[in-house]
């Protein structure tokens, strides 16, 4: 991200603590700063020729330009591609779900051809449950009107109306208790801030003032003294020490050794193994299942071998009841179902083929239909039902039967209880949310003085990068023997850039 004069680090922590008049105010100022030092020039001052913009500008007579200006990259315009990919992908999806369809149907008229009733799915009762009591006390005043209903429904609406009303009321107050504590939190915040952005201020000032300081002295030297100073050296040295920041990392992460072939082949390897290693796992583990499995079912031959020896005529009904849950718990095939159940002492061999053909069909059968009490008796049409829980249901039953003195019990009890607790809870999301804004205060406090020492680096890095090519320009032009009236000249603009140049510190 570029830094301009209104995106500098300081002015993006400034932004984001001011109100908005606050924010108005700081760029105005700032706007003021940069026409009063580099638009409106009141000096007396011209340039009566080149030479003399040359060395007050410090143009130097070649720089190259960047090589990223001639890069022309081609960006193809894929635009249309995702729309069209995306009315293909809704079309094809579509005409899977039609195909889908297609397939259902005709999966489901061969199963109703050829009357295949143990893998034919059951029909449904739609069930509606009415869990809001609102809903329910309109249900019972439109199935069921009568003078306790519509008491017991009107009763129920006023309660609705008034918790409604007091909801709302104390979240408002709770909304402008917090908004007051927030702003009072902000307050205090702007007023530790102020401490804060003073020594980042000063810093930057003094480091300004140092900077003049120092290269004041350095080129005083070039100005007044007879004999030639000694020119430092601008080649390796600088790329020496600028690749020793920030780029020479970049230049030694290309050693890494993350990076190295033998690395990458370990890590493919030790996958490799681990797949390996996890399959036989699995492998066992089924295996150890299967070893399991056949256990149990040979254990629960065993019961039914037994059951199926000591059953007679008088225990017959128990019997049938025990081996046919044993037979459904093994998933029993038709010919073990067989196999076992020979020798069994029934009188009638008719109630022993009865029993193994009943057996079959259910552990052959997919589904069966859901309990009458909880999903109806399967008959396609809507079942009522209500299951509530809510305070005002107590209100009610009360209603229904004022006599009853614990059906009033109950609804104080429970209505006070909903109170309490909704507005317990209401203080405590209160109390918390203050006591998050004041800790996200301070810790915003914390973050800005610890900002404070980066800040200053950051700025005395972007001053030198600023002040660097002039001064080897005014070196260069040192050795090309300029006149020192003209050294002087190019001295006094590197001074003035150092003061007012960016990056900018603003009052």
């Amino acid at each position: 991200m570029n830094i301009t004069p209104f995106r500098d680090n300081e002015t993006a922590r400034q932004q984001r603590n001011l109100t908005t008049t606050q924010k108005r105010t700081n760029s105005s100022t700032k706007e003021g700063v940069l026409v009063n030092n580099f638009i409106k020039d009141n000096s007396a001052d011209t340039c009566v020729n080149l030479d003399n913009t040359v060395d007050t500008l410090i143009i130097s007579d070649r720089v190259k330009l960047p090589q990223k200006l001639d890069e022309d990259k081609i960006v193809k315009d894929k635009s249309l591609f995702p729309i069209s990919a995306a009315a293909l992908g809704v079309m094809g999806v579509f005409a899977g779900v039609t195909a889908f369809i297609s397939h259902n149907t005709k999966i489901a008229t061969n199963m109703a051809k050829n009357m295949i009733k143990e893998k034919w799915l059951p029909t449904l009762t739609r069930n509606i449950s009415i869990n809001d009591e609102t809903s329910q006390a309109i249900f019972q005043m439109v199935t069921n009107p009568n003078r306790k209903t519509i008491i017991a429904g009107v009763g129920v609406f006023s309660l609705t109306a008034t918790a409604f009303m007091g909801k709302t009321f104390f979240d408002g107050f709770k909304d402008i208790w917090v908004k007051k504590r927030e702003a009072d939190i902000q307050k205090n915040l702007q007023e530790k801030l102020i401490e804060v952005e003073t020594q980042s201020f000063s810093g930057k000032i003094q480091i300004i003032r140092n900077t003049l300081s120092d290269k004041a002295k350095e080129l005083n030297k070039y100005i007044t003294e007879e004999d030639e100073a000694i020119l430092p050296n601008f080649g390796k040295s600088t790329q020496i020490a600028f690749m020793s920041g920030k780029h020479g990392k970049e230049v030694g992460r290309n050693t890494d050794n993350r990076n190295n072939p033998l690395a990458f082949f370990a890590l493919g390897a030790a996958t490799v193994a681990g797949i390996i290693g996890l399959s036989y796992l699995s492998l066992r583990n089924l295996s150890k299942s299967k070893s399991h499995l056949r256990d149990y079912i040979s254990y629960t031959e065993d019961i039914i071998g037994k059951v199926v020896k000591n059953s007679t005529e008088q225990t017959r009904k128990q019997d049938s009841e025990n081996l046919a849950f044993l037979f459904q718990s093994i998933d029993a095939s038709p010919e073990t179902i067989k196999r076992l159940m020979e020798g069994i002492k029934w009188e009638k061999p008719e109630s022993v083929t009865e029993f193994i053909k009943n057996t079959v069909s259910k552990i052959q059968t997919s589904a069966v239909k859901v309990n009458s009490h909880i999903g109806g008796d399967g008959t396609p049409k809507p079942a009522f039902s209500s299951f509530v829980d809510d305070y005002r249901a107590f209100l009610y039953n009360w209603l229904l039967d004022t006599d009853n003195a614990q059906f009033r019990q109950l609804f104080f009890g429970m209505t006070g209880a909903a109170a309490v607790s909704y507005g317990g809870k209401l203080v405590g999301d209160a109390i918390k949310e203050v006591q998050v804004k004041k800790i996200n205060a301070q810790t915003e406090l914390n973050l800005q003085k610890r900002l404070v020492s980066t800040e200053l680096r950051n700025f005395k890095s972007k001053k030198d990068a600023a002040i660097q090519p002039l001064m080897e320009e005014f070196y260069k032009q040192v050795q090309n023997g300029k006149p020192k009236e003209q050294l002087k000249t190019m001295a006094d603009n590197i001074l003035f850039e150092v003061k007012n140049g960016p990056p900018f510190v603003y009052s």
